[in-house]
């Protein structure tokens, strides 16, 4: 019998809907599909393409609230902030296609008599897109976007928390026009996922997700010569300095924090904090954190919802456990949050102060609504204790001094570098990462780089 895959919402454990995962004979034939469509879709003129990954993301927008709620369903984030996601989707989506043009252009080289040379930017084939449910579509959109862009063609696995984001993208696509078979989307097992990154019918690999998991995408495609992009963890670190806007760094460090239950690869997961502003940053964090409201994310009053399973609220309970008694103090009162029972998916927000830097919740990656708080007493000192991690994904400094930043930017070990702001992705800028946070790039122009290969022209022309 056909393994059957069931999402349980993390708000009350309901069934939310469940699937048949994908036999290898169905998997062989949408490796079939996707290189014989990627054969006619690559000859496609790009203004075509721009037009249908336009009206794709007009479509997505009528859906928005809709979408949200099947968000917060699915893998509980709270309504009021779901379907800003479909907004993020629409303005990647407008800003890769109108990147697209020039980024996918020929480049003519200067004239040489009797010869013409250039190089073009070919599509690598068929790409297979492993996305998670923290963010189920703009995740999805970052390599689905530019890849079809590009002439590609696309298979995605989605999670299994978030299926119906998959079925979603695959009826938007085809409802603008997209031909059959340039996307698919298959439920399948991690097996199955493992046989299909070792197909010689996949060009590409884009993964995001878990260090532990990255490493086993790297170990199925060894020997294989194909691509990878990973899209890893993070442990990113705020430095607010002396000079900063006290209220405004704490309003926005601690939403960085609680946004999605912590549950991003950008949250803030350390703070350092100059001396001279420590104990008032910590007063007012603790105070601003102990006013979030953790609840049923169906409640627009709600900030704060569910994780998304009982092994990461395990997960991240244990962390703290270990910090305190390591000698950390927990400065949030967790009684405050009623629905915050031992077992239960509802975990409470929480600050710790008195942290030593090299203990597991300020090393790991936590996943959760917690973070640590150090004093420092200087930006060398800070920068330090930054790059001390085996992740480099972010790092945001809080400040009035933007001299200040530009010369410690520099330094730092991380793919972005924010100012005055944390937790967020400009379509305009690479996203990508350094040491365990991954490698390869999303967004902005250099994000059509890996779902291309550089072709040489070199005619001569009078032999």
């Amino acid at each position: 019998m056909q393994n059957v895959q069931r999402t349980y919402s993390p708000i009350d454990g309901h069934l939310v809907v469940e699937r048949l995962l994908a036999t290898d004979r169905e998997i062989r034939a949408a490796e079939i599909l996707a290189w014989k469509s990627h054969q006619q879709w690559c000859k496609e003129p790009l203004d075509k393409r721009i037009a249908i990954c336009t009206r794709f993301a007009e479509i997505m927008k009528a859906q928005r609230e809709e979408l949200g709620r099947e968000i917060t369903m699915q893998m509980g984030r709270p309504i009021r902030y779901s379907a800003s996601e479909i907004d993020g989707l629409v303005d990647r989506t407008l800003t890769m296609c109108a990147l697209a043009p020039k980024a996918l252009a020929n480049s003519i080289l200067p004239e040489k008599t009797g010869f013409e040379r250039w190089i073009e930017r070919e599509p690598v084939g068929v790409v297979f897109a492993i996305v998670p449910w923290n963010y189920p579509y703009l995740t999805a959109v970052n390599t689905v976007i530019p890849a079809l862009l590009a002439g590609n063609s696309v298979i995605l696995k989605h999670s299994p928390q978030t299926p119906l984001c998959a079925e979603r993208i695959a009826e938007g696509l085809a409802e603008a026009g997209l031909p059959e078979g340039v996307f698919q989307f298959l439920h399948m097992s991690d097996a199955s996922a493992e046989a299909l990154i070792q197909s010689p019918a996949v060009d590409f690999v884009a993964f995001t997700g878990s260090v532990a998991v990255g490493r086993k995408v790297e170990q199925a495609a060894a020997g294989h010569f194909i691509r990878l992009g990973l899209e890893l963890g993070g442990k990113d670190a705020a430095y607010v300095r002396a000079d900063a806007d006290l209220a405004f760094a704490v309003e926005n460090i601690v939403d960085g924090i609680c946004f999605n239950s912590g549950q991003s690869c950008c949250a803030v997961e350390r703070v350092y904090v100059h001396e001279q502003v420590y104990e008032e940053f910590v007063a007012m964090a603790a105070s601003l954190m102990s006013r979030y409201v953790l609840g049923d994310p169906r409640d627009p009053e709600t900030t704060l919802g569910p994780v998304v399973n009982a092994k990461s609220a395990a997960w991240i309970r244990s962390k703290v456990a270990d910090a305190v008694a390591a000698g950390a103090k927990p400065l949030i009162d967790e009684s405050l949050f009623l629905m915050a029972q031992p077992k239960s998916l509802y975990v409470a927000p929480q600050l710790l102060v008195e942290v030593d830097d090299n203990i597991s919740i300020m090393r790991e990656e936590t996943f959760g609504p917690v973070a640590g708080i150090i004093s420092v007493s200087s930006d060398e000192e800070a920068l330090g204790l930054i790059n001390d991690s085996d992740y480099g994904l972010t790092a945001s400094i809080w400040t009035s001094d933007v001299e200040a930043v530009k010369q410690m930017a520099k330094r730092l070990l991380v793919g972005t570098v924010f100012m005055n702001r944390c937790d967020y992705l400009d379509p305009l800028l690479a996203w990508t990462g350094v040491k365990d946070s991954g490698h390869g790039c999303t967004l902005s122009e250099f994000g059509f780089d890996q779902f291309t290969r550089l072709k040489s022209y070199h005619l001569r022309t009078n032999p």
